[in-house]
């Protein structure tokens, strides 16, 4: 594991990423986000490192938040969190804690989630009660390296982009059906008519697009990569989360290509 994050670094990403899940999609083991995290932080000197995302599925917001200052603190602040509501299927850790949630509770519980990390992360001896989270006298902020770590918040509703523009510090875009740019249009004009509505300059908040569930060629040369970079650019995308490759899944690609990609991207 160490290899592979030095050999992230080495070939120039600005970030790494890691899903945070028990078992994503059948795959296992699958190791804990914040542990790998951790690790890649002692072993690297300049990669910024990030969940994408991590969510309140099966953690509560003290224990994270503690996690979020010890990685920042070894990282020497260069971490990233990626925040999303999570998926509801059972793959997706969305029923682990056993029980349903409805959209509603699904986004309430979202909400207080980021709100209690924000508070956690921001404050001191800090007391928050909750529809489904309390914590009395909590004080973890002090001694992180960034007042505080970046939240970029995956949304693509208009709840989740309201909270994304009042907390967050970037955005995550997660394109679905058979025309994923048109998607990514649509979802980037209505985000930039929340930041615009709550009057937050939306062409100054990073904006990245997590790939590889659409079917676009991403990693099938470096000139598709260009392509698709280039097209998204042109939308408002200003960062890019590709798949490292892997053996044996649809997440497979070529070595080579896959370096040269890093290349470009880092030039």
């Amino acid at each position: 594991m160490a290899d592979t994050w030095r050999r992230a670094e080495d070939l120039g990403f600005t970030g790494a990423w890691v899903y945070d899940h028990l078992a994503w999609r059948g795959h296992s083991p699958w190791d804990d986000a914040y542990a790998s995290l951790a690790a890649a932080a002692a072993v690297t000197s300049s990669i910024r490192l990030g969940t994408l995302v991590t969510s309140p599925n099966f953690r509560t917001p003290v224990p994270t938040a503690s996690a979020i200052r010890t990685i920042d603190r070894i990282s020497g602040g260069r971490l990233t969190l990626g925040i999303g509501a999570g998926g509801s299927a059972h793959t997706s850790d969305g029923d682990v804690l056993d029980r349903d949630w409805t959209p509603r509770e699904r986004a309430d519980r979202f909400a207080e989630w980021v709100d209690h990390l924000d508070a956690l992360l921001t404050g001191e001896s800090v007391s928050v009660a909750g529809e489904y989270w309390s914590a009395r006298g909590v004080t973890i902020s002090p001694g992180l390296v960034q007042q505080r770590p970046p939240f970029w918040i995956a949304a693509g509703g208009p709840r989740g982009m309201r909270l994304a523009t009042r907390l967050g510090q970037g955005w995550i875009v997660n394109p679905e059906g058979d025309a994923p740019a048109d998607d990514v249009r649509r979802l980037v004009e209505r985000m930039a008519e929340t930041c615009d509505a709550a009057g937050r300059d939306f062409s100054a908040m990073p904006c990245l697009l997590l790939t590889g569930f659409t079917g676009e060629p991403w990693l099938e040369s470096a000139a598709a990569y260009d392509d698709l970079a280039g097209r998204h650019a042109e939308i408002g995308i200003t960062d890019v989360a590709v798949h490292w490759p892997r053996p044996g899944t649809e997440w497979d690609a070529d070595m080579e290509v896959f370096e040269e990609i890093a290349a470009r991207a880092a030039s």
